[in-house]
């Protein structure tokens, strides 16, 4: 059987290059006579595969030297946990921007350790667009500014970020990391589940500002502490090290391809196919304000459950899988991460067509 166009939220698609490199080491990495599954984490072998990642990862995202890069596990939701038990010192309150499913999540977590000022929200509008933010409503006592910077399920992004002065903006980059050129200076923390545009799930990637690791408080458990983490090099204890390898030949086909700023140009151009056929169709529909639309996920309806549904049976039968929409918000969505080559969004639009000509 042929490789389908697989637009699935996450796990997500990886580049075949990629898996191809890995197939080609499965059962014997280099010199070492044997998998990278089987190797000690602390071998030589391995030491040289998470080195290199880190520093292909902070090449790729122009990452300052005070900046520590985490390799965890736990995936992202165990960062809306750590994160307060981690930063929380004094007034234990979050400024918050409520766009999802995943801020609400982190909320949840918020409010174990402390509260939480909600900045604004979009639920609404059923959270179709990115909010307008009113500095006066900023916490100058805030212990952070949290946001997801791209939301994974609502199909939307942030294209500029709040200026949150001296209190450190904390972003959930899970969807979006390594498709756009970011600024890691203006960020106290970014993280990210890896199985969207960096690997295969099982490991978190954690950027964390120097001056925010050490104050943890006297709760934390031992593994949810960075300074854990930092002291040991991500090797407190058995990393997702196959996870980590995967990573690190991703971050290599990355750069040969020219990089983040490469990536985001390509990642535009897909998009934008997309969207000029949905904004421009008779029974498809963005429903996601233009502004705010997210490069990476993409949902769209045609207003009929049934149709919907017959038309998610019938791009699977042409190869392209796992259109359906989030369980919470029905209809379609196609996730077209790095990974995700042009030609499958061209195919995609084309079996877009057809089906509009014979459902009209």
């Amino acid at each position: 059987m042929a490789r389908v166009y697989n637009f699935s939220a996450g796990p997500g698609v990886l580049p075949e290059p990629v898996l191809k490199k890995a197939a080609s080491e499965l059962v014997e990495y280099k010199e070492a006579g044997m998998s990278v599954m089987e190797m000690s984490h602390r071998s030589k072998a391995f030491e040289e595969i998470i080195q290199s990642a880190e520093r292909l990862f902070r090449e790729l995202m122009q990452i300052p030297q005070n900046y520590h890069v985490l390799f965890l596990q736990g995936g992202a939701t165990s960062q809306f946990s750590m994160i307060p038990l981690n930063l929380f010192r004094k007034s234990n309150k979050v400024d918050l921007v409520h766009t999802g499913t995943w801020t609400k999540k982190a909320m949840e977590e918020i409010k174990h350790y402390g509260t939480v000022n909600l900045i604004a929200s979009s639920e609404d509008k059923n959270f179709s667009y990115i909010p307008k933010l009113e500095k006066n409503k900023f916490s100058k006592d805030a212990e952070y500014f949290y946001i997801c910077s791209n939301n994974t399920i609502e199909g939307t992004r942030y294209t500029a970020y709040p200026d949150t002065g001296g209190v450190p903006l904390i972003a959930d980059m899970s969807s979006h990391i390594l498709s756009e050129v970011i600024d890691v200076n203006k960020f106290g923390i970014i993280f990210a589940g890896a199985q969207k545009n960096i690997g295969p799930a099982g490991l978190t990637i954690i950027v964390v500002r120097e001056d925010l690791v050490g104050h943890a408080m006297e709760i934390t458990p031992v593994m949810f502490n960075y300074a854990t983490h930092v002291e040991n090099k991500s090797l407190y204890n058995t990393p997702p090290t196959y996870s980590i390898y995967m990573a690190k030949l991703v971050f290599e086909w990355l750069k040969n391809l020219g990089g983040v700023a490469a990536m985001q140009k390509i990642n535009k151009e897909k998009a934008d196919i997309l969207y000029n056929f949905l904004d421009n169709s008779s029974i498809f529909k963005s429903p996601i304000v233009r502004e705010d639309r997210s490069l990476m996920n993409i949902p769209f309806v045609t207003g009929s459950k049934d149709l919907d549904a017959k038309f998610v049976k019938e791009a699977k039968n042409a190869g392209l899988v796992t259109l359906e929409g989030h369980r919470s918000v029905g209809g379609m969505r196609a996730s077209i991460y790095n990974a995700m080559p042009a030609e499958g969004v061209k195919k995609l639009v084309d079996f877009m067509k057809k089906f509009e000509s014979e459902n009209k």
